[in-house]
């Protein structure tokens, strides 16, 4: 027997019950989603190396260390999507939506791809949930977002949301600031480690994100962004923060906050939750403004703010049992011999188009252990059906949970039959 073939590491099935949870959170976030006037993109999983160079920053741990880059076979450099911004920006562009619509409003969901260190909910193949909106400067849009997020996580039963907010500047704010990081970083260059003094010359802000200890020491005295800010960023700061108010949503301000990769500019922010389930790292979603990226990628200038999250560390903070949301059988249908699992079939497919989920036994095992299946699959009534009922032309249905039965007339136990009415009753 040949050795069998495991999944590649971190990159995993998601098999049934579990998927049903999944299934919960995404038609959730659909919902809220749509109410807020996005409509769901489908980008490819493939996109050129090119775009994300450009658009998410060679100085950073994505592009440099953990993106999964091919040549295919006209030797083009391929990458597996590691986020969605860059290629909604892409798209915003190729199909011309800047000369078409003044906003642009989308949502996303799908697999990404990053090789990093594996963490509690976090792996090489990941999905996320994202939005995305072109076209909008206005400060009541990051706060609309955040208060979109607020409302799905909610929803979804996820504990103790907190949004943590900053601005990390743009345009001349950026380059006061990057000066200020570089004569506070400069001094301490010995100590960092070797990625970080590479981000010294390259794009300091990214040394605020470093994991690694000594660097956190480092920089946990470092100047703040707020500190270096014009008048407009720092309007545009505190119309955020009224707006937040205004609508109640839970916030606080984190002047170190910075994101981690180089096209955030203005308002970055994460939510955090109470969730014990998400180990130290309690962040459940994060995003911000990134007005220079359309225009980084040969486009107009566009302002433009977005948003995602990983889908598996949602889960963790929902605490979703899938065993639990998984849709129940109204009625099994225990069988014995040919004709009777005819019969069943072509009655099962009459009550589902009733709306029922009906699971009909295809196998010759005794009666027994089909009730036991029936038991175990959590259907609510069972139907027996073999050569002595097809003869009568009569069965018993049972509801499992009382154990009490009565009759059916196999000929009348169509889709507006009896049979139909008494699963569709509550029990």
């Amino acid at each position: 027997m040949a050795d069998a073939i495991a999944s590649v590491k971190g990159m995993n099935d998601i098999l049934p019950p579990d998927s049903a949870a999944w299934q919960r959170l995404e038609a959730a976030a659909r919902g809220v989603f749509t109410a807020y006037g996005y409509g769901e993109i489908r980008t490819p999983i493939v996109e050129h190396t090119e775009l994300f160079a450009r658009g998410i920053g060679e100085s950073t741990d994505v592009v440099g260390k953990e993106m999964y880059t091919f040549e295919d076979r006209a030797q083009r450099s391929l990458t597996l999507r590691p986020e969605m911004t860059a290629g909604c920006a892409r798209a915003y562009l190729e199909h011309g939506l800047p000369g078409r619509e003044p906003v642009t409003r989308w949502w996303y969901g799908g697999p990404m791809f990053r090789y990093e260190r594996m963490q509690v909910g976090r792996y090489r193949q990941f999905w996320q949930l994202g939005a995305e909106c072109f076209g909008v400067a206005e400060p009541t849009l990051d706060a609309e977002q955040i208060a979109m997020l607020h409302a799905l996580f909610s929803q979804l039963g996820i504990a103790g949301l907190t949004a943590c907010i900053n601005n990390v500047g743009s345009g001349d704010d950026r380059v006061r600031y990057r000066e200020a990081l570089v004569t506070y970083f400069t001094p301490h260059a010995a100590s960092l480690c070797g990625d970080c003094r590479r981000r010294l010359a390259q794009n300091p802000l990214r040394i605020l994100d470093c994991k690694v200890d000594g660097c956190r020491a480092i920089a946990a005295d470092a100047p703040q962004p707020v500190a270096y800010l014009s008048d407009g960023t720092r309007a545009h700061f505190d119309g955020l923060q009224a707006a937040l108010g205004e609508m109640g949503i839970p916030y606080r301000l984190e002047p170190r906050l910075v994101r981690g990769l180089d096209y955030y500019t203005g308002t970055v922010f994460e939510i955090v939750s109470a969730s014990s389930a998400l180990g130290a790292q309690t962040t459940v979603v994060g995003g911000g403004r990134y007005d220079g990226l359309v225009e980084q990628l040969g486009g107009p200038p566009t302002p433009a703010f977005g948003f995602a999250f990983g889908v598996e560390r949602a889960l963790l903070a929902m605490g979703a049992d899938g065993a639990a949301l998984t849709a129940k059988p109204a009625l099994y249908l225990a069988t014995r011999g040919a004709a009777a699992r005819q019969r069943a079939t072509a009655l099962a497919q009459a009550l589902r188009g009733r709306g029922l989920v009906v699971e009909v036994e295809h196998r010759e095992v005794g009666m027994r252990a089909q009730f036991k299946r029936a038991e175990k699959l959590g259907s609510t009534w069972v139907l027996a059906l073999g050569d002595d009922e097809l003869a009568k032309g009569e069965a018993m249905v049972r509801h499992m949970a009382t154990r009490a039965e009565q009759p059916v007339s196999i000929a009348s136990a169509a889709a507006s039959g009896p049979l139909a009415e008494l699963l569709a009753t509550p029990r």
